[in-house]
């Protein structure tokens, strides 16, 4: 059967898709081909490819983004065929087209089912024309803001702003009241502008606590359609989905549940069909607890979603697992599905958790560096793009890798999930690890009370680990013995004077203070003092692992939890120490520095300019999130120069804001 398929095909895209994908095309047989930007030269999809073609720069526009670079790649190595993943072209009508004309096969739906489908108000206005129900709202193309803040108290309120183009929750902006909709237009339309290309945005009424849930379909060239059950992926924050399991709780919960997935499973197949769909794609859906039995069609994805493990996982065929890259590559190279609807079957249950280099203690604040070391769980399925040594840019998606458990049923998904990882350990950026379990120990989220805003209300409740006494003393036991003492009385680094022991002294950055450690040996013991409370540290202590970046940086990692911690010079402490005099006295820091590396998206001040405290100077993206830069203060502001497009490093000064000084009067008498 392999020499009906592709000989070769391009993996136009990156990180853990391009491996899961190039992991399926090798069992298939087929050569594949990685792409790169200069970013990921050292990625592991890369490596894993049987060839590999730089695309151009890091920016996403210069490489994965270029359609003319992707297609000369294609013509360089032969490749017959192209599996976009998702995101990045996936969905891109015009990449599709230039394919089919330099005849190349597109392993995705035809150019006009995309065009329908990938476009929210034409895809809305169609499925309500097949019967399938929508959410009541104004999708009309070409609506100016004045356009929809007329048509908005028609709509009522509370209202969800939703861009045609695009999908993964990007653009979407809730809202409550009239007075705040003028803002949020202006920030979706730029936020559509810059992720798709395409500022077009339409609304629909809000439903409240709703849950997410899409039907996995498979349809061949042939006229066979089928749909694979359903996932449930109402565990979302910011429209991101975090976890998404199969089958739906929600299903499993309710007593006709097998008659409603069966309900929701037609509609996705009329759906689908509607448009003469080829390939995998997914048709998602909003329920309400409230009602269950009445749902809305949403969107349709036409490409594989990042969740699509969990279904592979459950669904049995023939009594045997599905590969959907396989389907797609068969579908797509002319073979007929080989079942029908009737021998579709679920086993057990799935969930999947997405591992993001990000800290949710810090408002999920997106985490770049070098990863020094990793340590992923055994006995449940990982797709991953980490390896050792990997750079994690904040050119690109945060994610990482996707935990996938299988279990008879959830809760012994659940349970597998959380092992895994408590198991999973990375060294060199931080990530949502402590997160994710800290979700998965909730008790509505263990009973199955799902809702998209389930995680909203439940972040206030949750409480992060802290770096304590334990761990600071800890770490001035591991930086004191970080490097082997000199072979001489007078490169020992014990402490030890002719008048006794001198205790060594260490200061940490903790990101909120200075902590100060007193270390002194005995024997193969640290004894460390640490705000007042005593510690032993055994020579090779249990319970947390560690590793030492190159510029010192000390990492912690254990159950799930990770930290980093760096020792300050005596400069450094004497710096930190002042500033802090300052701040106590009444003085704050005049300079406003962007928080992470990324793009400057959008100034909106002029230099010299009055501003107040709290006032939005700039917009920064990294990793796909728009983070805002405000002034600490009433003053005049002094911008450096930057302008949208530019790129910002960590901790890079954007504005000084002077203080406006007061005048003073004399007083009366």
């Amino acid at each position: 059967m392999n020499t009906q398929l592709f000989d070769t095909v391009l993996v136009a895209n990156r990180g853990e898709i391009a491996v899961r994908i190039i992991r399926t095309l090798r069992a298939l047989g087929i050569r594949s081909v990685a792409v790169y930007s200069d970013a990921d030269a050292g990625a592991l999809h890369v490596s894993h490819a049987d060839i590999a073609v730089r695309l151009g720069s890091a920016a996403a526009s210069e490489s994965y983004l270029n359609i003319d670079a992707v297609i000369k790649a294609c013509q360089q190595t032969g490749a017959q065929a192209v599996h976009p993943g998702y995101g990045f072209l996936s969905e891109n009508v015009d990449f599709a087209r230039a394919l089919e004309t330099a005849g190349i096969a597109f392993i995705g739906p035809p150019v006009d089912s995309i065009n329908l489908m990938g476009d929210k108000i034409r895809s809305k206005n169609h499925v309500q024309s097949h019967q399938v129900p929508v959410v009541p709202g104004i999708a009309e193309p070409g609506l100016s803001d004045e356009q929809l803040l007329s048509a908005a108290s028609k709509v009522g309120f509370p209202l969800l702003i939703k861009p045609s183009a695009g999908g993964g929750g990007k653009g979407m902006f809730a809202v409550e009241s009239a007075e705040h909709l003028p803002e949020a237009l202006a920030s979706a339309r730029r936020t559509a502008r810059n992720a798709f290309g395409d500022d077009t945005l339409f609304l629909e009424r809000l439903v409240r606590n709703p849950r997410h849930i899409e039907v996995q379909i498979l349809a061949d060239a042939h006229g066979n359609t089928v749909h694979l059950g359903e996932r449930e992926c109402s565990l979302q924050r910011r429209h991101q989905k975090v976890i998404e399991e199969a089958p739906a709780p929600l299903f499993e919960n309710l007593k006709h549940g097998a008659q409603l997935r069966e309900r929701i499973g037609a509609a996705a197949v009329a759906a689908a069909q509607s448009v003469g769909y080829v390939g995998a794609g997914t048709v998602e859906f909003l329920l309400s607890n409230e009602n269950p039995d009445e749902f809305f069609f949403m969107e349709m994805n036409t490409r594989l979603q990042v969740e699509h493990p969990v279904t592979e996982e459950v669904v049995r065929v023939h009594g045997q697992k599905l590969d959907l890259v396989a389907s797609q590559v068969r579908i797509a190279a002319g073979q007929p599905l080989d079942f029908t609807q009737d021998q579709v079957s679920l086993a057990g249950h799935a969930i999947e958790a997405r591992l993001y280099a990000e800290d949710p203690s810090a408002g999920f604040l997106p985490s770049t560096g070098t990863v020094l070391k990793v340590r992923e769980p055994s006995g449940i399925r990982v797709d991953s793009s980490l390896r050792d040594g990997l750079e994690i840019s904040a050119h690109y998606d945060p994610m990482l890798s996707k935990l996938i458990s299988w279990g008879q049923d959830r809760t012994e998904a659940l349970t597998r999930l959380d092992r895994a990882l408590e198991e999973t350990e990375v060294f060199g950026v931080l990530t949502n690890i402590e997160y994710l379990r800290l979700l998965l120990a909730d008790d509505d989220v263990a009973a199955g009370r799902l809702d998209t805003n389930l995680i909203e209300r439940k972040m206030p409740q949750f409480t992060f680990r802290t770096l304590g006494g334990y761990e600071l003393a800890l770490a001035a036991h591991l930086a004191h013995h970080q490097e082997p003492a000199a072979p001489t009385a007078w490169g020992a680094r014990d402490g030890w004077r002719l008048q006794g022991t001198r205790a060594i002294t260490a200061h940490f950055d903790t990101a909120e203070n200075i902590i100060e450690t007193s270390l002194t040996r005995d024997a193969d013991t640290s004894l460390v003092l640490v705000n007042g409370e005593e510690f032993t540290i055994s020579a090779q202590p249990t319970g947390v692992n560690h590793v030492f970046a190159p510029d010192g940086t000390l990492w912690l990692c254990g159950q799930g939890w990770g930290a980093a911690l760096r020792q300050l010079s005596r400069e450094e402490v004497l710096e930190r120490q002042l500033a802090t005099l300052a701040k106590e006295s009444g003085h704050y820091s005049p300079d406003v520095q962007s928080p992470m590396p990324g793009t400057v998206i959008s100034v909106s001040v002029s230099d010299g300019q009055n501003v107040v405290s709290g006032q939005v100077l700039a917009i920064v993206e990294a990793m796909k999130m728009e983070h805002q830069l405000v002034a600490p203060a009433d003053g005049i502001v002094h911008m450096t120069g930057l302008k949208a497009g530019d790129l910002v490093k960590a901790k890079q000064v954007i504005a000084t804001v002077e203080p406006v000084q007061q005048e003073v009067k004399e007083p009366s008498v």
